[in-house]
């Protein structure tokens, strides 16, 4: 049987310098049968005519303005033709056979919607990367970690997490989602933006029935923060936002009732520690975060029920901040639950 095809799509807006950096390591990509889309968000930098010149096989999606990576994502997967598509940020680097367990993976299980290789730091290959590490997962009032990171604690990768396993989320950064699924839940939520909206897309995956999985036999690199540097108050403004409109739309109200009043409690107390900090900005973007929140709740109809479980029972602040528990591992195995619930 011929290989499956690979749509392989890399949003990009200004980013000349990563893409003479990483994009020719995904042109090496041995796997037999791919297609690579550069969805390129109104670059003004020479990417456009750099990409056609290096390498004239890279189909280019060229946008009108700078649709961020959820709308840039979505109006790509049109020109798509692949059974699987392998969303990558222009800031990973690749190995030449990086595709094969991850397609191997999905022709084997069928109920898999997503799968995710392992992610370690561009500069420091022996340590994992913050924006996807070795799988995700989310606490009982949805704030996010992954296997390898916590918080802003990395660890070093010594293949304490090259066990495959079903996880709540893929990240965004390197994510293969089988076609099918992708349309079948909706595709990214453009309402997003940025931020969030591949563990919102990997929760209406479970929801809809199908499993997300990390697999560390494949490995890439990421340079990280290309898009938004980490703190600044934009980042925390769709972070915040964005995982508040993602609870809302996913829970059923009788949990979303009981999670948003700690949310709120948690939240605040996130923005009254940058103002003792002195970062007056962050805690405006808090603010702002929830005002647009709210705004923005009259797009969604949340579930009246979900099978679908936050996976981890604890709070993880609580855990990292308090407890002193700063690696995945270090967390207590019985506070965590199975994703879906038995029927």
């Amino acid at each position: 049987m011929p290989a499956p095809r690979v749509s392989i799509i890399i949003v990009t807006w200004n980013g000349l310098d990563l893409l003479q950096q990483c994009l020719p390591s995904v042109v090496a990509t041995t796997y037999p049968n791919v297609e690579i889309i550069l969805a390129d968000n109104a670059s003004a930098d020479g990417s456009i005519p750099w990409v056609r010149t290096a390498f004239p096989d890279v189909r280019i999606v060229q946008h009108p303005d700078n649709w961020l990576f959820a709308r840039g994502n979505n109006a790509a997967v049109q020109r798509a033709t692949g059974r699987y598509l392998l969303f990558l940020n222009n800031d990973v680097e690749v190995p030449p056979g990086w595709l094969d367990p991850l397609v191997e993976a999905m022709e084997a299980q069928p109920t898999l919607g997503a799968v995710q290789p392992k992610l370690l730091q561009y500069d420091r290959r022996d340590r994992f990367e913050y924006a996807g590490a070795a799988g995700g997962f989310i606490d009982r009032l949805g704030y996010p970690f992954t296997r390898g990171r916590v918080f802003d604690t990395m660890e070093p990768d010594r293949g304490q997490y090259d066990t495959p396993r079903d996880v709540f989320w893929a990240t965004g950064a390197a994510c293969m989602v089988r076609r099918a699924a992708f349309d079948a839940v909706g595709r990214f939520d453009e309402r997003f933006e940025m931020h969030m909206e591949e563990i919102d897309l990997c929760w209406r995956l479970w929801r809809a029935g199908y499993r997300v999985r990390a697999l560390p036999s494949s490995t890439v690199y990421h340079i990280g923060g290309a898009s938004l540097p980490q703190g600044t108050p934009r980042k925390i403004y769709y972070n915040f936002r964005n995982s508040l409109l993602m609870l809302y739309k996913n829970l059923p109200p009788a949990r979303w009732a009981r999670v948003f009043p700690q949310r709120v409690a948690l939240d605040g107390i996130a923005a009254a520690r940058m103002l003792l900090q002195g970062e007056a900005a962050g805690a405006r973007a808090v603010v702002r975060a929830y005002r647009d929140a709210h705004r923005l709740r009259s797009y969604y109809t949340p579930p009246r029920r979900s099978a679908v479980r936050m996976p981890y029972r604890r709070l993880i602040a609580a855990d990292y901040f308090l407890r002193g528990l700063r690696t995945f591992d270090a967390l207590p195995r019985r506070h965590f639950t199975s994703i879906r619930a038995a029927a």
